[in-house]
C-alpha cells in the first residue's frame, strides 16, 4: 500500500501542477457557458431572414388584413397596385417579396411568394406561419364556426406539473431534470474518456522510454497499475469539485442579476411565494430543479466507478503496445460500451422508470452513466441504488483482475504489437 500511495502521489501532484490542468479547470466553465449562449445569441443575431417589407396581393379580401395587423412591421397590403409594380418594387429592393393570396386559399391552401431569392429556408417558414393560423379560422368561419368556438380552439392547453411530495404539493420540473441528467451523463462519458486515455498514454509513454522498467523494479505491475489509476482519478476529482465550485458562483451571481430585471411574480399564486428567479419561471410555468445530496453523492460515485473501470482498461491496453497510434485498434471494445451507452441516453430520459432503463443502469458497463442520467431525471428506488452500486463495484473489480493479468506481460513486452488473440491468452497465462 505505501508503495502505491507513493505512485498516486506522484500522477497527481505532476498532473495537478501542469499547466494544461489549471487552465482547462478555469476555461471549462467559461466554454460551457459559451457552448449554452453562443447559440442562443446567434440564433436571435440570425432572425429570420427578413430584410424589408412583405407585401401581401389579397384576392379573397380576407386573409391580408389579418395578417398585416399580427406583424405591422413585416407585412403591409398591396392595395391597388398590379404586380409588375410590385415585382419592380422587389426589383429595386424597396420590398424584399410579395405574396399572391389566390380566392380558392381556403381549398388550395397554397399562396405564391416572388422575392429575390436566397432569404433561406427561416423567411418561407415564418410567412407560412403568418398566414396559415388566419387561413384556418377564415376556413371555420366560412363553415359556420362561431368566433368564440374559434377563440377557445386556438387558447390551446398548457401542462403545469405538480408533484405530490411528503412535504406537499411542489412543482414537477421533470424537463429541467431530464437535462440535468443528460448534461450530466455526457460530462462522465467525457471525463472516462479524458481521464482513460491519460492513463493510457503515460502507460505507453512510460513503456517506451524505458521508465517502466525501473519502476517495475521497485513495484509490482498491480501496485503500479493501481497507483496510475488512483492518482488520475483523484485528478479528474479535484477539476470537478473546482468546476463545480465556479459553476456555483457563476449561476449564483447571473441568477441573482437576472431576477433583479424580471417583474414581481403573482402573490396570489401559492405556487409563486418567495419571490427570485425561481418564483418568475414557476409563474411562466417552468420549474427550476431541486438537486439533492443523493444525485450529487451518485454522481460521485459513478464518476469513480465508471472511470475506474474503463481506466484500467485502458491501463492494459497501454501496457501491451509500444506506441499511441497502435493503441486504436485495441481500444474498440472498450469504447464500443461507452458508445452504445450514450445511444440508450434518450430512452432513459423519456421513460426513467422503464424496464430498459432500469435493467440498463444495473449493467456495470452502463450504470456510470445511465444511473446518473435517471438519479436526475427521477426518483430511484433505494433498492435499485444499492443494487447499481453493488454491481459497480464488482464490475470494478473484474475489470482489475482482468487488466491486471494483462498488464503483468504488456507492461514488459516489446516488439510488434500484439492481437486481441494474444492478449486473450495473456490472461490465462502463468508467469
Amino acid at each position: 500500500m505505501n508503495k502505491i500511495g507513493v505512485i498516486i502521489s506522484h500522477e497527481y501532484r505532476t498532473r495537478v501542477r501542469a499547466k494544461w490542468f489549471i487552465i482547462s479547470t478555469l476555461l471549462a466553465p467559461l466554454g460551457v457557458a459559451l457552448l449554452i449562449t453562443v447559440p442562443v445569441i446567434a440564433a436571435i443575431l440570425a432572425g429570420d431572414g427578413t430584410e424589408g417589407k412583405i407585401a401581401l396581393v389579397d384576392r379573397t379580401g380576407l386573409i391580408a388584413p389579418a395578417v398585416v395587423a399580427s406583424d405591422t412591421a413585416r407585412f403591409e397590403n398591396a392595395g391597388s397596385r398590379s404586380e409588375r409594380d410590385l415585382a419592380q418594387a422587389v426589383q429595386d429592393e424597396s420590398i424584399q417579396a410579395y405574396v399572391v393570396i389566390p380566392e380558392n386559399v381556403l381549398d388550395s391552401g397554397a399562396v405564391t411568394m416572388y422575392s429575390r431569392g436566397g432569404s433561406g429556408i427561416a423567411f418561407s417558414s415564418s410567412i407560412e406561419s403568418a398566414i396559415e393560423p388566419v387561413v384556418t379560422r377564415a376556413r371555420l368561419t366560412q363553415r359556420g364556426t362561431d368566433t368564440s368556438v374559434i377563440d377557445l380552439v386556438e387558447q390551446g392547453v398548457r401542462v403545469i406539473g405538480l408533484k405530490q411530495t411528503d412535504e406537499g404539493v411542489k412543482a414537477d420540473a421533470s424537463e429541467a431534470s431530464a437535462m440535468i441528467g443528460y448534461i450530466s451523463g455526457f460530462v462522465i462519458y467525457m471525463l472516462i474518456f479524458l481521464y482513460g486515455s491519460m492513463v493510457m498514454r503515460g502507460v505507453v509513454e512510460e513503456k517506451a522510454n524505458r521508465i517502466i522498467e525501473v519502476i517495475a523494479s521497485s513495484a509490482r505491475p498491480f501496485e503500479i497499475m493501481m497507483g496510475k489509476v488512483v492518482g488520475i482519478g483523484l485528478v479528474g476529482l479535484t477539476q470537478l469539485t473546482a468546476w463545480f465550485v465556479l459553476g456555483s458562483i457563476v449561476t449564483t451571481v447571473a441568477g441573482l442579476a437576472l431576477s433583479s430585471s424580471l417583474p414581481a411574480p403573482d402573490p396570489t399564486n401559492p405556487m409563486m411565494q418567495g419571490g427570485g428567479l425561481s418564483a418568475v419561471l414557476a409563474q411562466e410555468g417552468i420549474a427550476l430543479p431541486e438537486i439533492h445530496i443523493v444525485s450529487i453523492l451518485m454522481f460521485i460515485f459513478n464518476f469513480f466507478a465508471g472511470y475506474f473501470l474503463y481506466a484500467s482498461l485502458f491501463a492494459a491496453v497501454g501496457s501491451a503496445v509500444d506506441q499511441e497510434a497502435d493503441a486504436n485498434s485495441l481500444t474498440f471494445p472498450i469504447t464500443l460500451p461507452i458508445g452504445i451507452t450514450m445511444l440508450f441516453i434518450g430512452n432513459v430520459i423519456a421513460a426513467p422508470n422503464g424496464t430498459l432503463a432500469t435493467v440498463l443502469s444495473m449493467i456495470p458497463l452502463f450504470s456510470p452513466i445511465l444511473m446518473t442520467v435517471r438519479v436526475a431525471a427521477t426518483d430511484v428506488p433505494w433498492w435499485q441504488l444499492v443494487g447499481s452500486m453493488v454491481f459497480s463495484v464488482a464490475g470494478f473489480f473484474g475489470a482489475i483482475w482482468l487488466a491486471s493479468r494483462i498488464y503483468r506481460i504488456g507492461i514488459l513486452s516489446y516488439g510488434k504489437k500484439p492481437s486481441l488473440k494474444e492478449i486473450a491468452r495473456w490472461i490465462t497465462q502463468r508467469v
